[in-house]
């Protein structure tokens, strides 16, 4: 199991489509992906939940990444919040 600390930087956080864009490219590995932020522990694969944490910019999160691509998997992620998510 593999973690990482990230600030998300989007101006209006993750809300549709940078969950959207989050959430496909976690689908794309084999491992299991959480997102915890605060309490709350979010499933990465699923857009309703992203969108539904209300995660806003400037929160800090903890990405979790636990399987058998799990070093991709966190090192893709991680690539992709920190540039942004395509916004």
């Amino acid at each position: 199991m593999l973690s990482k600390k990230l600030t998300i930087n989007n101006p209006s956080g993750l809300h549709l489509r940078p969950a959207g864009v989050l959430s496909q490219a976690a689908m794309k590995f084999k491992s299991d992906i959480k997102i915890v932020c605060g309490e709350k522990e979010i499933t990465a694969k699923s857009v309703l939940n992203v969108m539904a944490a209300g995660i806003k910019c400037g929160t800090e999160i903890n990405l979790i990444c636990d399987g058998p691509d799990e070093e991709e998997a966190l090192k893709t992620l991680s690539e992709a919040i920190e540039s942004g998510l395509g916004e």
